[in-house]
């Protein structure tokens, strides 16, 4: 693996990065947070572990992703070089299988003989659910209503691969609630059930943790462009909701002269009040175990997140990023839906590549950034998931615009 990020971005023992993070659970959810806590860090510093991820990695998942310069794209904005690193590549459709694996290894080497997980797009359950078929494990999927109707190809994708979905009907029937349910379900599994949280959000040591399953993502990107370009690029971008696939990717520069630039859902726009930009118009809060920027009323009440995006509609973000855009070293901002779709359309007819709508966010804003650069600059973006399973979605949201109620 590589090595550390410097002691500045790292969380205390207790999983606080400055005053986000940590763990603000039930009592009961404690033992078992602490006991993933100590395994983790057994495992982190053990080679038999790190080479068994590693080789999955490679003979498994497909890694390392490609680095592809889109020239067709670069040329229709500014006219520099704008590189997509190329997770939807990997098996699944998505970044979320190098944590997924990571965290099933872990299941097993604690013993446990099932996974549960939270599911927005789902990416995240499909890669859970391939990784308890991988290990012979069952699974429990939770998942909001709303989005299983939004994700339709990957529910049945779920289901062929054994799992378990749990349909939650509660407050919006997104990702926010299907994480809610799922915590509150693990408190009577946990015995024998590992929960793999899909993101860098969550209570102590899961932002850790994913980051550091996700970094591959990163150093992968640094060891491409530098044999590509002979240098690092001006700017790298990312989307984010929660915020692994960014997490997994500025990783890896955080001490480096390179711009990191978060995109969250802007949803219909700021003003609207429907979006998901938790850095851009949250407050600092507790949701689902750990103190980060949240969507909240006056109150401490949590707000509906929206985006077109069913992986960005979640209405915090994990705690890394929170100290990052506290202490400037990232920059976040908002695409809208319509903009998203837009660059997913592009994107399609430019370069043959259809992307997730999640993706698509930091496609328009890299377009944005590319015209800015100019013929100089250096742009890669973390292309996190390929976009078959918005098909319907697209469809849905454009004949919405049509008639009016987009």
């Amino acid at each position: 693996m590589s090595a550390e990020i410097n002691i500045p971005y790292e969380p205390d023992e207790n999983g606080h990065f400055g005053q986000f993070g940590g763990r603000y659970v039930a009592e009961t959810l404690m033992p078992i947070l602490i006991e993933v806590a100590r395994s983790y860090e057994e495992m982190h510093g053990d080679d038999a572990f790190q080479q068994e991820f590693r080789r999955l990695l490679e003979v498994y998942v497909g890694r390392p992703s490609p680095l592809y310069l889109a020239e067709r794209f670069s040329a229709a904005h500014g006219g520099g070089r704008i590189y997509f690193k190329r997770e939807d590549l990997n098996h699944t459709g998505a970044h979320k299988i190098n944590n997924t694996i990571g965290q099933a290894l872990l299941a097993r080497r604690m013993g446990k003989q099932r996974l549960m997980a939270e599911t927005g797009a789902g990416q995240h359950g499909v890669a859970t659910a391939t990784a308890a078929a991988l290990f012979g494990m069952e699974c429990d999927v939770y998942m909001g209503t709303e989005d299983m109707r939004r994700q339709a190809p990957n529910v049945q994708r779920m289901e062929m691969l054994g799992a378990r979905l749990v349909p939650v009907n509660s407050g919006t029937c997104t990702l926010k609630d299907a994480m809610s349910e799922a915590l509150r379900a693990w408190v009577s599994t946990c015995v024998d059930t590992f929960y793999v949280i899909g993101s860098v959000a969550g209570p102590h040591p899961y932002p850790v943790m994913v980051r550091d399953f996700q970094r591959v993502i990163g150093d992968e990107t640094r060891e491409q462009i530098l044999a590509s370009e002979g240098r690092l690029p001006d700017q790298i971008i990312a989307c984010v909701g929660g915020g692994s696939n960014a997490a997994g990717i500025f990783a890896a520069f955080l001490e480096d002269s390179v711009a990191l630039i978060g995109v969250e859902a802007a949803g219909h726009g700021i003003a609207s009040g429907e979006h998901a930009a938790s850095i851009g118009a949250g407050r600092v809060g507790i949701l689902h175990g750990t103190k980060s920027y949240v969507l909240q009323d006056d109150q401490g009440q949590i707000l509906n997140a929206h985006s077109v995006s069913a992986g960005l509609d979640y209405p915090g973000v994990g705690p890394q990023h929170a100290l990052w855009a506290e202490r400037g070293r990232a920059e976040y901002c908002g695409i809208t839906d319509e903009e998203a779709v837009a660059a997913f359309h592009e994107v399609t007819l430019l370069e043959g590549i259809i992307p997730a709508l999640e993706s698509a966010h930091a496609v328009a804003e890299a377009g944005k950034r590319g015209e800015q650069l100019g013929p100089e600059g250096l742009i890669v973006v973390n292309m996190s998931g390929r976009g078959d399973k918005d098909l319907d979605n697209v469809r849905d949201y454009e004949a919405g615009r049509d008639k009016g109620h987009a």
